[in-house]
């Protein structure tokens, strides 16, 4: 939620390591900050204000309301000004399509740094005038600005952009795991739960009733007619501030390929229990097919591939799970589709065999 997100960020972090936070930038340049005018704002407060375009939209609110990147420089740059992140802070949402410049009905956003080396920017999807923003190719346009930035002020160069790599834990979540003696992040291991759970169900309360079968927290979310529209996992025993709250992770917060739309691609008829005698040859005529497909069809067969070796993983001897599981990982950077358009059009004939070899493992 907002008021969530704004607690965490003008919060001490989950090991004090949140030094002075403060906004940076806003959609007002008027805005007062929480934490150098409490008088004139609170955090409660603000989050009302953010919110409020969300409360007044025309049409269903989107499923995921609160957009939330961070902004990071490298080790070795210098610290910016607050002017400065304030430069790139407004650069972002405009790049992202969540603020244009010049365009007074956008939606409402804010700028906190609470360390010397970067800064989040939090933003609700509802723009002032009613209506939905458009956030297509965000991610990119947003990396498209930085490599700006550097080049102006002679930062370090980021990577290139992986359009499907996974998202991965942030700096807090790896220290917490660290602390707790943990070999994964809460993130990393509802990833993979998840992912599995996925590729074995085959409707929403299968897979909502898989996922709670494997130990985890599910929540649901439902639109006015009654009808699933989302769902957050949280690992139990996971916590923030001191204990009072769990700590959710949407799909879509986790992996692009595990917000419910795209775990809905997913679904086809279960596969009855005779099936499972013919799986060995549907694996040999999937593996046929996928050698000789073109480009398009390629895309589903590794997908469904991809699918196969996280069941397998799942199911296999404890003695060589681990090593099928790194197997699974490994492969999994060519089982993602770059690209919406692509990543819909999943038709690959090899698909339909790899899937129901995943549901004769079970």
């Amino acid at each position: 939620s907002t008021a969530g997100l704004l607690e965490y960020l003008f919060g001490p972090g989950d090991h004090d390591e949140h030094v002075d936070p403060h906004l940076v930038a806003a959609w007002d340049p008027d805005l007062p900050c929480p934490a150098r005018a409490p008088a004139r704002i609170t955090l409660a407060g603000l989050a009302l204000l953010l919110d409020a375009p969300a409360e007044a939209l025309r049409g269903p609110r989107p499923s995921e309301p609160v957009w939330h990147v961070s902004v990071r420089n490298a080790p070795g740059d210098r610290v910016l000004s607050d002017a400065e992140w304030a430069r790139v802070a407004a650069e972002m949402v405009h790049a992202a399509g969540v603020a244009p410049r010049g365009d007074e009905y956008a939606c409402r956003w804010v700028a906190v740094r609470h360390a010397p080396d970067h800064i989040h920017i939090l933003a609700t999807l509802a723009r002032q005038d009613g209506r939905h923003p458009r956030l297509r190719g965000d991610i990119p346009a947003m990396h498209t600005a930085a490599r700006r930035f550097e080049t102006l002020w002679g930062l370090e160069a980021m990577s290139p952009l992986d359009g499907t790599a996974r998202r991965r834990p942030a700096t807090g979540e790896a220290e917490k795991a660290a602390r707790r003696g943990l070999t994964e992040t809460a993130r990393e291991s509802l990833q993979r739960t998840v992912r599995e759970t996925a590729a074995l169900a085959h409707d929403d309360t299968d897979f909502l009733n898989r996922l709670r079968d494997a130990g985890l927290r599910v929540r649901e979310r439902h639109d006015e007619g009654g009808a699933l529209v989302g769902y957050a996992v949280a690992l139990p025993g996971d916590r923030a501030d001191a204990g009072s709250r769990p700590v959710w992770f949407s799909g879509r917060t986790l992996a692009y390929d595990l917000s419910l739309p795209r775990v809905r691609e997913r679904f086809e008829p279960a596969v009855s229990r005779q099936d499972l005698t013919r799986a060995q040859e549907r694996i040999r005529r999937a593996a046929a097919l996928l050698a000789r497909a073109g480009q398009r069809e390629g895309a589903g067969d590794v997908a469904a591939l991809g699918d196969l070796l996280v069941v397998s993983a799942a199911f296999s001897p404890t003695v060589v799970r681990e090593k099928v599981r790194a197997a699974a990982v490994a492969f999994e950077q060519a089982s993602r589709t770059p690209g919406p358009r692509t990543a819909r059009s999943l038709e690959g004939a090899a698909r339909t065999g790899f899937r129901t070899c995943v549901r004769t493992l079970e």
